[in-house]
């Protein structure tokens, strides 16, 4: 038995869960760990969150209890070891968005209806001041992922064009920026909503991954969703919830789809670099499945007119992600420690 497997089963017996049977749940692209126990008819969760690879037990549990103490439904904190990295978690079940989503696509309109009813009741909250802002020159330094991560994988060397990118996006955000700012989960997508059908309003959303949250714009949310990396997101759905959206919190249609579509293209930008660097150093080659569509999503959003010095920048500083390019990328899978 690994030390690491060690800890987790101390903490699980010290817990009272000894002897629970432990079945891996499915990650996600950081480096935390899950597992389901059973034990007498009980179940939870388990967070493995070794604090040696930067994660953080005490954000995650911050934010559900501040979540929780406005009627969501984060999961309950059962028990917590954060020098170690464990949490146990309430077990809020499989209901996936996304995989209900696959099962029944005609679901697709009421649970996105759900998510982004549930988004502008989240944004009526102040945002707590515990976490910290992503304003414009954070979203800008996101996007300096590319220059390191994405260029290289693909063989490409960086260009006046490629390193401008961050500060336009610093400069358009700052341009187009309504002073509006809320709480973002940051990774509020199909994979992370859970729908609880027995609870009621907005309850009925469980949220996985929030412990990154930050205060930012409110269209930083509703791009995760609308623009998930992982699934498309039918063209009527994402417009008919952005007006959704707009409408309910009386806003404006004009700048609000201007910054969203900066954000989208921000968003996508930094993603194709994150699963650029889960290849080249993690080893993980599936996120780049994802890619095509992230790129699609990216030109989307430059095509809007309040973008263009950005879309002329990403144009000529950064060449698509096409089928030769991406096996490019795998074919150096794990073997890139540092950019």
């Amino acid at each position: 038995m690994t030390d690491r497997a060690a800890l987790a089963s101390r903490f699980l017996a010290d817990a009272g869960w000894n002897g629970g049977k432990r079945a891996p749940l499915a990650g996600d692209a950081s480096a935390r760990r899950y597992e389901r126990i059973a034990l007498d008819g009980r179940v939870a969760v388990l967070m493995d969150a070794a604090p040696y690879h930067g994660e953080s037990t005490e954000r995650f549990t911050r934010m559900a209890h501040w979540l929780t103490g406005h009627g969501y439904s984060a999961p309950d904190i059962l028990a917590e070891d954060h020098a170690q990295g464990f949490l146990l978690l309430e077990d809020l079940g499989d209901a996936l968005f996304a995989r209900l989503l696959a099962a029944d696509p005609s679901r697709e309109a009421g649970l996105y209806m759900a998510a982004t009813d549930f988004l502008g009741d989240l944004h009526r909250h102040p945002a707590p001041d515990f976490i910290l802002p992503l304003d414009a020159a954070g979203l800008g330094e996101l996007t300096e992922l590319v220059s390191r991560w994405y260029l290289p994988g693909i063989g490409e060397a960086e260009s006046p064009a490629a390193d401008a990118i961050p500060e336009l996006i610093r400069a358009a955000f700052t341009r187009l920026d309504d002073g509006r700012v809320v709480t973002s989960l940051r990774d509020f997508h199909a994979e992370n909503l859970i729908w609880l059908p027995d609870r009621t309003g907005h309850a009925r959303l469980g949220l996985l991954d929030f412990q990154d949250a930050v205060a930012t714009h409110p269209a930083y949310d509703l791009v995760s969703l609308l623009q998930d990396a992982r699934r498309d997101v039918p063209e009527m759905t994402e417009t008919a919830m952005v007006a959704r959206y707009v409408a309910a919190n009386a806003l404006d249609p004009g700048g609000f789809g201007a910054i969203y579509a900066l954000l989208g293209a921000q968003r996508a930008l930094r993603i194709a670099a994150i699963f650029t660097r889960l290849t080249l150093r993690d080893g993980k080659p599936h996120y780049l499945d994802y890619l095509p569509r992230v790129w699609r999503a990216l030109e989307r959003n430059l095509a809007h007119p309040a973008l263009g010095d950005l879309a002329r920048a990403v144009h000529e500083g950064l060449p698509a992600p096409t089928p030769e390019r991406v096996q490019r990328i795998k074919d150096q899978c794990g073997q890139h420690r540092t950019p």
